[in-house]
Formats: structure tokens, C-alpha cells, sequence
């Protein structure tokens, strides 16, 4: 499977994601929207991307699942 994105590479959300598609990891838990970035944890086998969303210290807040067409690379 050719992938755009490698494992730990940081990304930022184009688009919000889908509720069904987060999973809180913060209490309370944190509106994720879009412009949110992240690192690739892992390439689910559908294809789609699980990336790790962090606050500014770096903290874990959630994780989202991501369609590739709805990330971009992160300098």
C-alpha cells in the first residue's frame, strides 16, 4: 500500500473530524476542529490514518481516525 504519510510524521487536520472518529483520551475531553496538528500513530489496514492529537505541552488529548486527502504534512 503506498501511503502520503509515514509513522510520527506531524500533520494538521483540513477539515473537522467526524464525531464517531474521535476518541478522547483528555478528561474533560477537548473539541477537536479543524487546523488541529498531530503525528501519525499508526496506517489503519482501510487505508485510513489514527493520528495523535497532543495540546501545546505536548500532552495526549485524542486520537482521531483521518481520511489522507484530509491531512497535510507539517514542516
Amino acid at each position: 500500500m503506498n501511503t502520503k504519510f509515514k509513522r510520527h510524521q506531524p500533520v494538521r487536520l483540513l477539515s473537522n473530524p467526524r464525531e464517531q472518529d474521535i476518541e478522547p483520551y483528555a478528561d474533560p475531553p477537548q473539541e477537536i476542529k479543524k487546523g488541529a496538528t498531530g503525528t501519525i500513530n499508526i496506517i489503519l489496514p482501510n487505508g485510513r490514518y489514527h493520528v495523535r492529537i497532543s495540546d501545546k505541552k505536548g500532552t495526549e488529548i485524542a486520537y482521531v481516525a483521518m481520511d489522507e486527502e484530509k491531512l497535510e504534512a507539517v514542516e
